[in-house]
């Protein structure tokens, strides 16, 4: 998943494989029960990974998702936008599903979304390109170290998620907050989308630049999303109507012959889970089996599932003997080298996963079509397979949705196989044994199993317009330059009214005091610590003496933020300075002029003010 030039390959050790007494007792017992139990796992991993509760996200702010608590080898424990859009799509079909507890921890992530929409950052501002920026601090402080930027797939996906949110509360009377909360936020990832999709960026697993499959596929999903709900709203996006077919002409160009070429860089066969990945997050309940939107019963995406998974099928010891038609360990491309190329727990649920969706279209649609692109594919699972249409009341028809039933509970087998007894899931498992590898705990993992979860029960979220997909007589590149501001309004209380005080969907009690957390970016010598002082007592009154010191505890070479969080009753108001004082006890003041805060009330009872010295 991470950049490999600036995540070292661990050498020695690392590769070598455990001895038998270090091998974790893994989880047993039938697939159905395994599945249930997980489910809980799962989604209780996710929630402990999401700030500021979460038992193992300390230290991130409210609504912010951590990839990992893993802090060392790898050091996952920073939130990237990717991750976190595609967690917080899982959980909103969760709770549309009908989980209502999720809402609160919702509608933080999108007030932490539009706060981090305006953090600039190496890859630019709000509006000139920061939106593409992967990853920040965990306290939504920039990442300054060198990484695989700029990544362009993370706008698209958070609108996803928003629209997915947004629509719910349409449908449920609550167009004010759509309109004044999420919308001004998915505009601005919109903005983006249209504006960029035509250039290059780093993939997925953040090592190639180049154009990629799963980045346009998302782009255009977002896009007409995004027209829908603006025509929902009463408003427009003239520029997702205009963009949108040339993303989706472009989006053809990536097919093989008989697979889709998830990178046009990188010097790779192409051959690339990440393409999986995209025909899950182009899944469409409502779609027919179109191969345009690489829809998961399409013939290309088929054909595509069994070149992918094949490919890993003579490469990993723990495949070794597996036959074709059955499931198998898989990872993110054969030529992989991370921690020396193993299998994915997200990969091989995502496998499941497309299968899981085909299934169900086959029985929507109420018919299953072969062509001589996914024959192949048909072969492994049923002998008998031509090319022709079976409807559902032919005894071939049930035959393959059997058969690729039970080729699907194959790859969660495996998965299971490979689980440890408690239900963790890692990031990889070992390629030679299964023992679990790399960033424990990885968010990811848990929601790619509740997403695959869900489809296996026939819990489907909702149609996106996949239908809609209509090419144009002939491709061409494009760019449209849209709307772009800060979306400054949070308040799920009163929508209408920024400066009110919140409290979440009207379901909680505002707090009377919120603690918040002052973040302040000042590079400091060794004996130098920075404080905070201001106009009330509790910050000194303007006294050196008596201001507040904050930690450098988050202090790298490369993010130079110092923080203290401090609470205030709800509703207080104040101006403030960040100072600087010496091992000789001199004291710097920033520059004028005062800096002003007011401590504005919600359900979390938190707050992040982010400062940069002056």
């Amino acid at each position: 998943m991470r950049f490999l030039s600036t995540l070292p390959l661990l050498l020695g050790a690392a590769f070598a494989l455990p001895s038998p007494e270090n091998i974790q007792e893994r989880a047993t017992g039938s697939l159905a029960s395994w599945l249930s139990s997980e489910n809980t796992v799962a989604l209780q991993g996710v929630l402990n990974n999401i700030g500021a509760s979460g038992s193992k996200a300390s230290g991130a702010s409210s609504g912010v998702v951590i990839a990992s608590p893993s802090k060392s080898d790898p050091n996952y424990f920073y939130t990237w936008t990717r991750d976190s859009a595609l967690t917080f799509k899982a959980l909103v079909d969760q709770f549309i599903a009908g989980n209502t507890s999720l809402e609160p921890l919702i509608q933080q992530y999108i007030s932490a979304q539009a706060n981090l929409q305006t953090v600039n950052n190496p890859s630019g501002g709000l509006c000139s390109g920061g939106l593409a920026e992967p990853k920040f601090e965990v306290n939504l402080t920039p990442f300054t170290g060198a990484w695989g930027r700029p990544q362009r797939d993370g706008p698209a996906l958070r609108a996803t998620a928003m629209i997915a949110y947004a629509r719910y509360l349409i449908a449920n009377g609550n167009t004010t907050s759509v309109n004044n909360i999420i919308w001004p936020i998915v505009q601005n990832d919109l903005s983006y989308v249209t504006q960029y999709w035509n250039q290059t960026g780093f993939d997925l697993w953040e090592e190639i630049n180049s154009s990629s499959f799963f980045t346009t596929a998302v782009q255009y999903r977002s896009l007409v999303e995004g027209s829908n709900l603006a025509t929902q709203l009463g408003k427009s996006c003239p520029n997702c109507v205009s963009q949108a077919p040339l993303v989706l002409c472009f989006l053809q160009s990536y097919w093989t012959g008989s697979y889709a070429l998830s990178n046009t860089g990188g010097g790779r066969s192409g051959k690339d889970a990440n393409s999986i990945l995209t025909s899950i997050h182009m899944f469409d309940p409502a779609a027919s089996c179109d191969s345009t939107t690489f829809q998961p019963c399409s013939d290309k995406a088929l054909a595509n599932h069994k070149v992918v998974t094949d490919s890993f099928r003579s490469i990993y010891n723990v495949n070794k003997g597996i036959a074709q038609g059955s499931g198998v360990a898989v990872g993110r491309y054969p030529e992989d080298s991370y921690y020396n190329g193993n299998p994915w727990y997200l990969n091989t649920f995502a496998a499941a996963e497309q299968l899981y969706d085909a299934v169900y279209q086959w029985k929507k649609i109420g018919s299953i079509t072969i062509t001589s692109t996914s024959l192949p594919f048909f072969k492994d699972v049923y002998s008998s397979a031509a090319v022709g249409t079976y409807s559902s009341s032919t005894a071939a028809f049930t035959s393959i949705v059997n058969s690729v039933s039970t080729y699907a509970d194959s790859y969660m087998s495996i998965a299971q196989k490979y689980t440890p007894s408690n239900g963790a899931l890692a990031e990889q498992y070992n390629r030679a044994d299964g023992t679990p590898l790399s960033a424990v705990d990885l968010t990811w993992s848990y929601a790619a199993f509740l997403t695959a979860y869900n489809a296996r029960a026939n819990v489907q979220p909702a149609s996106w317009g996949a239908s809609s997909a209509k090419l144009p007589n002939s491709c061409s590149s494009g760019s449209a330059t849209g709307p772009c501001a800060a979306a400054t309004n949070t308040n799920w209380a009163n929508p209408g009214s920024p400066s009110t005080p919140t409290s979440t969907g009207g379901s909680c009690a505002t707090p009377t005091a919120i603690a918040v957390t002052f973040n302040e970016q000042k590079t400091t010598a060794y004996g130098e610590n920075i404080y905070i002082v201001g106009s009330i007592p509790a910050l000194g009154s303007w006294n050196a003496d008596k201001a507040v010191a904050l930690s450098a505890g988050h202090y790298t070479n490369s993010n130079n933020v110092w923080y203290v969080t401090i609470n205030f009753a709800t509703g207080t108001s104040f101006n403030y300075k960040y100072i600087k004082k010496a091992q000789d006890g001199s004291v710097t003041w920033e520059s004028d002029p005062n800096r002003s805060y007011t401590v504005n009330g919600n359900c979390a009872g938190t707050a992040t003010q982010n400062d940069s010295w002056r």
